[in-house]
């Protein structure tokens, strides 16, 4: 059986500081990590997409992992991302994980989902294999089919609640009826499991909404401010929280603005302008973003009351 975690709150899904030449900067990412952990965070989602996971070799991702168990010292929970191709891979990348240091997952879907409708078997054997031979917590992760994930049916989640391994859902449809359906099921199943919105565009809403937490990329900014807003609405305080979300709203949506594959160097961008990391270098294939872009980052920053 899974360890106990709460994951009740704001869980950063981290970036990762590279050096010129693309190489994991060690000591900007342990300086990086002392920042993320002074702000009342409940967890940190690493080797997410936008700590570059997928863009990574297996040994570096546990290099990563090894890093932050080493800075954070078990006073912080380590979900590490699982990105794999088949079932085998998928529990061998699973334990090299729990070797490194991580204390759950977070199971990103595979490419075999794709296709609607996509056979119950596949995601209930794939979450279950991990559970039998890894035995780790796992956050689920829903996401829209066009980004390459899955929308659960309410059969497919009373089954994939069978499985105790499964501990919370990070729920990224990035749609609002979608996610208020997902927290009616979810809150109606026998057993209870935490519900982090990953929904980038609306997470003052979705906390509204039921969301116990948020995993999230945009929560490696404004970290303080987003702890706050949840907070504020777990306090009954909405229209408090709400004006949090006005004032850094707009950074969230210049981040996550199309194309969308720029949110990693834009939060990048900002992190270098907040002077927690050094540089902002992205990994191949993966472009730096133009100056003018970089100026419209320092301009939501400001507006934002960052920088």
């Amino acid at each position: 059986m899974a360890k106990t975690l709460d994951l009740a709150g704001i869980i950063p899904a981290v970036s990762l500081p590279m050096t010129a030449d693309e190489q994991i900067d060690v000591p900007a990412l342990r300086k990086y990590i002392r920042w993320v952990a002074g702000h009342g965070i409940k967890g940190v989602a690493v080797n997410a997409d936008t700590g570059e996971g997928p863009w990574l070799y297996p040994e570096e991702r546990a290099r990563v992992i090894e890093i932050w168990a080493e800075e954070l010292d078990g006073k912080v929970p380590i979900i590490a991302g699982l990105s794999a191709s088949f079932t085998h891979q998928a529990v061998a990348l699973a334990k090299q994980a729990q070797k490194a240091g991580a204390d759950a997952l977070l199971v990103f879907p595979i490419t075999a989902y794709l296709g609607q409708p996509c056979p119950f078997e596949i995601p209930f054997g794939y979450h279950k294999a991990l559970a039998e031979e890894v035995g780790m917590p796992m956050v689920m992760f829903q996401i829209q089919p066009a980004m390459g994930g899955i929308n659960y049916s309410e059969e497919m989640f009373a089954g994939l609640l069978e499985i105790p391994e499964i501990v919370a859902i990070k729920e990224a449809s990035f749609d609002c009826h979608r996610f208020i359906d997902t927290v009616r099921i979810l809150r109606q199943a026998p057993r209870r499991i935490t519900i982090l919105t990953g929904n980038d565009d609306f997470i003052f809403e979705s906390f509204v909404l039921g969301a116990d937490g948020g995993l999230l990329g945009f929560a490696t900014l404004a970290i303080k401010e987003q702890v706050r807003m949840l907070n504020l609405v777990k306090q009954g305080d909405i229209l408090k929280a709400q004006e949090i979300w006005n004032v850094i709203g707009p950074l969230e949506a210049l981040i996550f603005s199309p194309p969308l594959r720029d949110y990693r160097p834009r939060i990048k961008e900002a992190l270098t302008m907040l002077g927690v990391i050094p540089r902002a270098t992205i990994r191949k294939p993966f472009f730096p973003i133009s100056e003018a872009e970089r100026a419209r980052v320092r301009q939501a920053l400001q507006r934002a009351q960052l920088l």
